[in-house]
C-alpha cells in the first residue's frame, strides 16, 4: 500500500470516530437539558413556532364523572399526583415538570396532559423512549379515558376522579 492510501485510512477512521464522539455527546446533551428543536421548526421566528404548537384549552369545567387529578400508580413515584386544574401537565425529570418522576427512562420533558373541549390527551414531547397508551406507542396526542394507564418509562400513570 502507498503511504497516501494508507495516511487516508488513518484520517477516515478519525474522522468516523470524531462524528461517534460528536453523536454521543449531543444524545447526552439533549437528554439532560432539554428535547432538540426539530429542523422543520428552526428559523423561523416566533409565528412558526406559534403555528406549530399544539393549541391547549382551558381545562373543561367540572362536570359530574369528569376527571379531576392524574395520579402515578406504579413505579418509584408512586402515589404522586396532579390536579387536572392546573393543565397543562407537564411529565418528566426537569424542575418545571408538574409530576417529577425519578426514572432513568425518563426524559427532563417527557409528555404533556392537556384538555381540548371536554376531552383529555397526552402528547408526546419527543422524549427517547416514547410515551405509551396502554401497550401502544403513541406518536401524536391521543384521547385520554378514565382509567387510562401511561405509562412512561418504568412508571404508569392514569386518569381518575
Amino acid at each position: 500500500m502507498g503511504e497516501l492510501t494508507l495516511f487516508l485510512i488513518r484520517f477516515a477512521y478519525l474522522a468516523i470516530l470524531w462524528i461517534f464522539v460528536l453523536s454521543a455527546i449531543s444524545v447526552i446533551r439533549s437528554d439532560m437539558f432539554c428535547a432538540r428543536i426539530p429542523v422543520a421548526g428552526r428559523g423561523r421566528g416566533a409565528a412558526g413556532r406559534a403555528a406549530k404548537a399544539p393549541k391547549t384549552a382551558k381545562p373543561p369545567g367540572r362536570r359530574r364523572g369528569a376527571p379531576t387529578h392524574v395520579l402515578v400508580v406504579e413505579g418509584a413515584n408512586s402515589g404522586e399526583r396532579a390536579d387536572l386544574d392546573q393543565a397543562p401537565i407537564l411529565i418528566g425529570r426537569g424542575n418545571d415538570a408538574a409530576i417529577r418522576l425519578d426514572d432513568d427512562y425518563v426524559s427532563t420533558r417527557h409528555a404533556r396532559i392537556a384538555a381540548s373541549g371536554e376531552q383529555w390527551f397526552v402528547e408526546d414531547l419527543g422524549s427517547t423512549n416514547g410515551t405509551y397508551l396502554g401497550s401502544v406507542r403513541i406518536t401524536q396526542p391521543t384521547t385520554l379515558t378514565l382509567g387510562a394507564q401511561v405509562r412512561i418509562g418504568k412508571t404508569i400513570l392514569e386518569l381518575r376522579k
